[in-house]
């Protein structure tokens, strides 16, 4: 089961001004799930998204950046499960274009108004006429309070759906801000198979809403791991209605902090949703590293331990054997590291200093620490100031069985 994380009440996800959503049973991969989506924009509407950085990227991740490029005014997002579309060449990217096309003609847009999205397996065909039968029904159900029908409906080997809402005030106005999210395994940072749509009513210029996505993402989905593979489907996409009759928010604006903040809050819930709901997890573990010269030698040494097989799995078993710790350190690639002047702590236990065990260190203390369902592993490199964070979960013997009986 997911670690202390439960589907969130429809009530509790709230309608975002201009955004409306619809989905359809159209038998992708199995039968009785909700398996397409769409999502309409008001025209006006501003998008911007951040996409996997792996070069086997899908089809619809090629599709979304060009029509992003093109600026043609997105005014709608289709989304499938079941089949990802990734590895299937020139005709992966003709089946994705008959879809835009297809719900372009139903909804009266053009087909680059649209952005397609896919996940599930990788190099099998689109089924194309299955996503095209499902659009009338997703059309016929639009509507602003379907978010948890849409959080369902992009999941795959997720447990439970991903959703949640914030509003603020700016400017004596309400801005409300939504987001759902998807993603249980193949999760690496540079998007990490993963999905996230966030929507807010704020009036945001173009220019403000892509410099908060790529501040978000680099606080959020771009510091968690399940299993260290980079999906060819990761995208994220950022939505402004510009409904909420507030002042337009630039980068010079003094709300421009609090809007940015306050969406990054709601995409690090979700980035973090996606650990706590990892294939087969039973841990949540928050990894930091502080003290080193710069945040990319500190990113080096938290993925080493977070990606860490060994590691993942002594945590399952609640095994306090942490000197696959210490050796993750050692081979993260951080330049002249002064292992003897580093300290590992496990919860607020300091496990070791000095290049080796800490005196007053007792194997009964981490194995207490290793026992709870949520665990620190913090680090002091102790040669600078910097910092970051990284969020990863245990592997266990459910992770092997899914991924083994995945295309079952």
């Amino acid at each position: 089961m997911p670690v202390n994380l439960t589907a969130p009440q429809a009530s509790s996800l709230l309608p975002v001004r201009g955004v409306k959503l619809g989905f359809s049973e159209a038998h992708m991969r199995k039968a009785n799930r909700k398996d397409v989506l769409v999502m309409t924009l008001v025209e006006g509407s501003k998008v911007a998204g951040v996409f996997t950085l792996n070069q086997f990227c899908a089809a619809p991740v090629i599709l979304c950046k060009d029509f992003l490029a093109q600026k043609p005014g997105v005014r709608a997002l289709l989304v499938n499960t079941g089949c990802a579309n990734a590895g299937t060449g020139e005709d992966g990217l003709n089946r994705a274009k008959q879809t835009c096309d297809a719900l372009g003609n139903l909804l009266h847009l053009q087909a680059n108004q649209i952005l397609p999205f896919s996940t599930g397996v990788i190099l099998e065909p689109l089924p194309v006429e299955k996503v095209i039968a499902g659009l009338p029904a997703a059309i016929a159900n639009l509507k602003e309070d379907n978010w948890l029908h849409a959080a369902e409906a992009i999941m795959t080997t997720d447990i439970v759906a991903k959703g949640t809402s914030r509003q603020i005030q700016l400017g004596g106005k309400t801005i409300t801000i939504t987001g759902i999210s998807k993603g249980s395994g193949m999760i690496h940072p540079n998007m990490a198979t993963m999905l996230g749509y966030i929507a807010t009513d704020a009036a945001v210029s173009q220019s403000a809403l892509e410099s908060i996505i790529h501040y978000a993402v680099n606080k959020s989905f771009n510091c968690i791991t399940v299993d260290g593979d980079t999906s060819t489907n990761d995208s994220l996409i950022l939505m402004a209605t510009n409904l909420a009759a507030n002042a337009e928010i630039t980068e010079a604006s003094k709300d421009f902090i609090t809007l940015r903040d306050a969406l990054t809050e709601v995409a690090i819930e979700l980035a973090q949703a996606i650990v706590r709901d990892g294939e087969g997890a039973t841990k949540f573990m928050t990894v930091t590293i502080e003290g080193g010269r710069d945040v990319a030698e500190c990113r080096k040494v938290a993925y080493a331990i977070a990606h860490s097989p060994l590691i993942k799995t002594a945590f399952f078993a609640s095994d306090p054997n942490l000197g696959r710790i210490l050796a993750a350190i050692g081979y993260a690639g951080v330049e002249r590291l002064d292992v003897n002047a580093l300290k590992l702590y496990l919860g607020e236990v300091l496990v070791a200093e000095n290049g080796g065990r800490a005196l007053a260190y007792q194997e009964e203390q981490g194995s207490a620490v290793m026992k709870e369902q949520e665990i620190l592993v913090r680090v002091d490199l102790a040669r600078g100031h910097a910092s970051c964070t990284v969020w990863t979960c245990d592997f266990s013997y459910d992770y092997v069985k899914i991924n083994a009986d995945y295309r079952s």
